[in-house]
């Protein structure tokens, strides 16, 4: 499982702490992706997962499963979000893995 931390952007073409993902969100990342995977293994799945913090999460969440030589991408989506809704939550984000990656991604709606 990967979970992305987004940076909001740089300051004078540099990172800028204050665009970093705090440690409250960060916590929250890292706190998700831990139950994910213990209900993964309680159902038999081997799972690892990782937290990062990035500025394009579709080129990170594309170039990690190219490298970890996954089969599949699986990720949640809101198909009835509104584009304002999209681009403001940065939940756009499926649909940039699906035209970036090379290995298939599979959108699974959100409840």
């Amino acid at each position: 499982m990967l979970a992305i931390g987004r940076v909001h952007g740089t300051s004078f073409g540099f990172p800028n702490p204050g665009l970093l993902p705090t440690r409250h969100e960060l916590e929250g990342l890292y706190a998700e992706v831990d139950s994910a995977i213990g209900r993964l293994e309680r159902q038999g799945v081997d799972a690892r997962g990782e937290v990062v913090a990035t500025r394009n999460g579709a080129k990170r969440i594309a170039r990690r499963a190219e490298g970890l030589g996954c089969k599949v991408i699986v990720m949640a989506a809101d198909p009835k979000a509104n584009a304002m809704k999209r681009n403001f939550m940065w939940s756009q984000e499926p649909q940039r893995v699906v035209q970036r990656s090379k290995v298939p991604v599979d959108l699974v709606e959100v409840q």
